[in-house]
């Protein structure tokens, strides 16, 4: 019995589109750290130390989140065209 060939559904995104989607989601972030780093300017007394905290964890999970890569779940590639893998004849020496 043949394995099941891959679908085109399940192959990985490319390259440039998994980066572009990292990418996006760094920029996200960054921009809820300018959020919070205006806030911190703007809101008085104790309530300020939520935005500062925010402000100083953001970059870390920013930066921890963009190089987090999905790797797909390695499957068994069938070899196409079913052809067999050929070793050297010992007796042609």
């Amino acid at each position: 019995m043949r394995p099941k060939p891959n679908a085109i559904t399940e192959l990985p995104l490319s390259p440039d589109d998994e980066r572009r989607t990292r990418m996006i989601r760094y920029s996200i972030a960054m921009g809820i750290r300018l959020v919070c780093l205006i806030l911190a300017v703007v809101i008085p007394d104790w309530w300020r130390i939520i935005p500062i905290v925010g402000a100083i964890v953001l970059p870390y999970i920013a930066v921890v989140v963009a190089n987090n890569v999905r790797r797909a779940p390695r499957a068994a590639v069938a070899r196409p065209g079913a052809l067999l893998r050929r070793t050297p004849d010992r007796d042609a020496a």
